[in-house]
This record gives structure tokens, C-alpha cells and sequence, in this order.
């Protein structure tokens, strides 16, 4: 059974930083393509960032330069480190192992003063 658990959501600043993690049970993050999506309200769910197995990177033109994707293997857990957060980063995040069904249960972003 896989599970993709997030952490690491809240509520900060514009110009702030958070760090998502995506912990991992029944998977190795190290062999599987992963993924952040992200979910304002009204909106559809969107793909902010992946990383393939080949270390292929994707981010979305709204987060790159800003995000980085990462999978701690020691950890077994897939990061996204989020710099000079905007408003129209408030989302609900999930990640999500990439091509599959499996996904986490998504933790909150706020970006507000």
C-alpha cells in the first residue's frame, strides 16, 4: 500500500519561504518519478514541479527560479522548497507519484500579511 503523507504547510508572508515534505510508506521516492501539484480554490489542480527518475526537472513558469524539488533518499521523502512566496501561491499542495493514483492528502499553503 502506498501512502504520500505532506507536511510542512502554513501560513507566511509574501516574500517568505516554506519547505514541504512528501514522506513516502510502500514506495522507494528514489525509483519513482514525483510530483507537487498545487489546488487554489476555484481552480483546477495544477502541476508545480516534477522530477523524474532520470533527474528531469519540471517546474511551472509561475514557480521556476522560485521552487525547488528535491527527493531526500535518506528520508525516503520528496521536498519542495518554496522562496519569495507571492499570494498567488495559496494553494492546497499535494504531491503525488507521477503517472499513478496515489496521492497525498494535501497540506495548505497561505500566503497573506
Amino acid at each position: 500500500q502506498v501512502s504520500l503523507v505532506e507536511s510542512g504547510g502554513g501560513l507566511v508572508q509574501p516574500g517568505g519561504s516554506l519547505r514541504l515534505s512528501c514522506a513516502a510508506s510502500g514506495i522507494i521516492v528514489s525509483r519513482n518519478a514525483m510530483a507537487w501539484y498545487r489546488q487554489a480554490p476555484g481552480k483546477q489542480r495544477a502541476l508545480v514541479a516534477s522530477l523524474s527518475t532520470d533527474r528531469t526537472l519540471y517546474y511551472s513558469e509561475s514557480v521556476r527560479g522560485r521552487f525547488t524539488i528535491a527527493r531526500d533518499n535518506a528520508k525516503n521523502t520528496v521536498d519542495l522548497q518554496m522562496n519569495s512566496l507571492v499570494p498567488e501561491d495559496t494553494a492546497v499542495y499535494y504531491c503525488r507519484v507521477s503517472g499513478t493514483p496515489n496521492w497525498g492528502q494535501g497540506t495548505q499553503v497561505t500566503v497573506s500579511t
